[in-house]
């Protein structure tokens, strides 16, 4: 009988995985998931990113168990352990869903040709993306450079295919497998993981069930309410996506099927949503080092002020005495995740009030997000900064007050995640009233906006 060896990544589900389906189909199974540290150019997860892994490896393998075979999993190059693993379990063929950063596809492709000389069947699919990044093009063959034209494109394309069904059942021979427990993603010394855990659970049944819910009830008025930090308005789902335990088409249909009247608009607007990542990925398929290079060449010559340690620990634990930037920014800390309209706020803050290099701002987010995505951490930040494509008109500068006042105008977002202003009778300005024990403003405002103003005019001129 036919033994296929399905190779996971960022896909850590059974529904709607068309590699494992392809293989269910096909005969015997054998499911390997990799950690490979040692391959050039591939970027270490970030301690939250690790955090979630853990268990959503730990509810993968619930779930294949339940199917009828383990998940097996080894550490090591990825080309090394893969012609060890076709060699323990006799498979003649390697079956994974596409991946789209630059080292990633490298190490596929030399596993191909490897694969294939001798004489191993392989096969990729489209699993993570609703569109492959070299198929949306403009007239002239080139990558779009500004989203709306290029998410006006994806549309007039043709229509995702619909999501495929999970395997009922699979077999396969049972081979060693290393303890994901054993990897040490879990923090223990000290232990900073409390608040992740009361905030998320890692796993396809959750992720599906978030969709639902989502679908059911929050997505009316999402168009509006996503914008609230202190109001459940969002879907939640980033991680689940980012790790795919969750997949965009599962996501993009079930939307479209909800569609009615009423909530016509918040669902495009959500869809608009999932365009942005596809936006992203096709950005980061077409320059690699986006999360390393502006984007713009130009923004080379910015003149970034090299931040005191002191002053950059004020951004990363919330003491800028910016109530916004603080509560976004301890938010971060203790769930993992960020609200999208405070995560905007906090980084023009470092990279225009601040004046600090944008790329200290994403290591740090892709440090401590549970949904740290390689393509959209840089490429949002790029958007922030004005480096990158289809970019914050530089004149963008956020206003913590005003975002908050506009925001969160109640300061129930704020007084949540700053303590110390929850008797503060000017929560959105502390510096006006008595807010003792609350940290001094680390810059101001207007002569920050001016000097960052200033810089990016002479940028322009040049």
């Amino acid at each position: 009988m036919a033994l296929t060896m399905v190779w996971l990544r960022d896909d850590l589900r059974v529904a709607d995985n068309p590699a494992l389906l392809a293989a269910a189909e096909r005969g015997d199974v054998v499911v390997c998931y990799l950690l490979d540290e040692e391959s050039e150019g591939l970027r270490p997860l970030g301690g939250a990113s690790r955090w979630w892994l853990h268990h959503s490896l730990s509810s993968l393998g619930d779930s294949l168990e339940a199917l009828g075979i383990p998940l097996v999993l080894r550490a090591g190059r990825s080309e090394d352990v893969i012609e060890q693993l076709v060699q323990e379990s006799g498979a003649d063929a390697v079956f994974w869903n596409r991946r789209y950063g630059y080292a990633e596809r490298t190490i596929d492709a030399g596993i191909k040709a490897s694969l294939t000389e001798a004489g191993v069947e392989v096969h990729s699919f489209q699993a993570n993306l609703l569109h492959e990044p070299w198929t949306i093009v403009t007239g002239s063959g080139q990558p779009y450079r500004v989203f709306t034209p290029f998410w006006n494109a994806c549309r007039s394309a043709s229509e995702p295919r619909p999501p495929l069904p999970a395997p009922h059942i699979l077999g396969g021979p049972q081979l060693t497998s290393e303890s994901f427990k054993e990897w040490g993603f879990l923090p223990t010394k000290p232990d900073w993981a409390g608040g992740l855990r009361e905030a998320w659970t890692p796993g396809e049944p959750t992720g599906q069930r978030l969709l639902a819910e989502f679908l059911d009830g929050t997505i009316s008025g999402y168009a509006d309410a996503r914008e609230l930090p202190n109001v459940e308005g969002t879907s939640r789902l980033s991680p689940h996506l980012r790790f795919g335990e969750v997949s965009p088409f599962q996501v993009w249909h079930s939307a479209e099927h909800s569609r009615n009247p009423a909530i016509s608009r918040d669902v495009t607007v959500f869809g608009n949503e999932i365009g942005w990542r596809e936006f992203c990925w096709q950005l980061q398929y077409h320059n690699p080092n986006l999360a390393t290079e502006n984007y713009r060449p130009q923004f080379n010559a910015f003149p970034w002020h090299e931040p005191a340690p002191e002053e950059l620990d004020a951004w990363r634990y919330g003491r800028t005495g910016y109530p916004l930037i603080d509560a976004g920014m301890r938010q971060l800390w203790h769930t993992g995740w960020m609200h999208n309209r405070v995560r905007m706020a906090v980084a023009s803050f470092l990279v225009k009030n601040m004046m600090v290099d944008w790329r200290i701002g994403e290591q740090w987010f892709w440090d401590t997000l549970v949904d740290a995505d390689p393509a959209n951490n840089a490429a949002n930040w790029q958007w922030v900064a004005g480096s990158g494509a289809d970019a914050a008109p530089y004149f963008r500068i956020f206003n913590p007050v005003t975002q908050s006042k506009k925001f969160d105008a109640d300061g129930g977002y704020l007084r949540r995640w700053v303590p110390e202003l929850r008797a503060a009778e000017n929560v959105h300005e502390p510096w006006k009233g008595d807010a003792d024990g609350y940290p001094a403003r680390l810059v101001d405002l207007k002569e920050s906006r001016a000097q960052a103003l200033t810089a990016y005019r002479e940028l322009r001129s040049r």
